[in-house]
């Protein structure tokens, strides 16, 4: 299959809070594709530019999808011309971005079935977004909230490290992390990179006290906005993920309580590899193997039956098993 794919249109698209974030929308022929198509938002992991997600929104373009693809603010084309003091938090990347977004496609493809995939901290953004009722399905990949406790156990101290310590010590040198010239990501926000570097279990929880305190109430609000996401989750894990073990996917699996969720668990060697890890799975390789699980599933709220995985059974994620 040809790699060519046609430009999106470009949108500046206001987030909640009027901040304009760069975006780029995929949008088929109303006359030659299928009727009451879903339209996909992709979510990108922390501090990775939109444009990585490129083949893999052509890829659902060509099955048929609307697709719309984003940067968060302090991220790719939705940075400010400098980081230092700009102080944008994961917090907002859910309550304001995504949530501005999600109104978006609400508006511009209004009546379509709104879909979500989403990479990484992805997946936590879609539980904050005060319009998360209006997902009808999700597709997360490695989705998690960087617990540090949820490495896996083999390069955990190495990525306390790497993540827990030099990120920090550099964002507080700079005023925001350097990431461009050290290779480790997209420049990061300071308040991206706190949130990231916290240790505690629940997300919430880091908000009691400090610089970054929120009210009882405002914590509880956010906690309960997960709740309101109702559409069906596939999460799909990677077994040499060091972010995306077991008990990481599950922890956040927990806070959708009302959405019906399946784990599928899919080792390298299932497709005759030594490694996938984290970032892989959208790169254009993985086309004819690993996309057409997603597809199936935005598609038809299936996985394919000869699809590689194993299924994995949580409190969380047993009622859709």
């Amino acid at each position: 299959m040809s790699t060519q794919f046609p430009q999106p249109q470009k949108f500046l698209v206001s987030a909640a809070d009027g901040y304009s974030l760069d975006a780029s929308a995929w949008i088929n022929d109303s006359e030659t594709i299928f009727s009451n198509r879903p339209v996909v938002i992709i979510n990108p992991a922390t501090s990775v530019h939109s444009r990585y997600y490129s083949h893999f929104a052509n890829y659902l373009y060509a099955n048929g999808f609307d697709v719309v693809t984003y940067d968060y603010r302090g991220i790719g084309n939705s940075r400010p011309k400098t980081l230092r003091g700009f102080d944008a938090s994961w917090i907002d990347w859910g309550t304001l971005d995504f949530e501005g977004i999600l109104r978006f496609v609400a508006t511009r493809f209004r009546g379509q079935p709104i879909h979500v995939v989403a990479h990484s901290v992805g997946g936590f953004l879609v539980g904050l977004a005060e319009s998360n009722h209006l997902v009808s399905r999700v597709f997360t990949m490695g989705a998690q909230f960087a617990y540090w406790k949820d490495y896996a156990r083999q390069r955990r101290w190495a990525m306390f490290w790497q993540w827990h310590i030099v990120m920090p010590t550099l964002a507080a040198i700079f005023g925001y992390f350097p990431g461009n010239r050290l290779g480790w990501l997209e420049d990061t926000p300071l308040g991206v990179v706190r949130d990231w570097t916290a240790r505690h279990p629940r997300f919430e929880d880091a908000y009691q006290n400090g610089r970054r305190a929120m009210p009882l109430e405002r914590r509880q609000q956010l906690v309960e906005r997960f709740s309101q996401m109702k559409g069906e989750t596939l999460a799909l894990s990677i077994t040499d993920d060091d972010f995306g073990t077991i008990p990481a996917i599950h922890r956040l699996l927990d806070y959708f309580i009302n959405s019906p969720a399946t784990h599928l668990r899919v080792a390298p060697s299932m497709l005759g590899l030594k490694q996938i890890g984290h970032f892989a799975f959208f790169n254009n390789r993985f086309r004819e193997s690993l996309w057409r699980i997603p597809l199936g599933w935005l598609r038809d709220g299936q996985i394919p039956e000869d699809a590689p995985g194993q299924l994995i059974a949580t409190d969380g994620a047993r009622r859709a098993l």
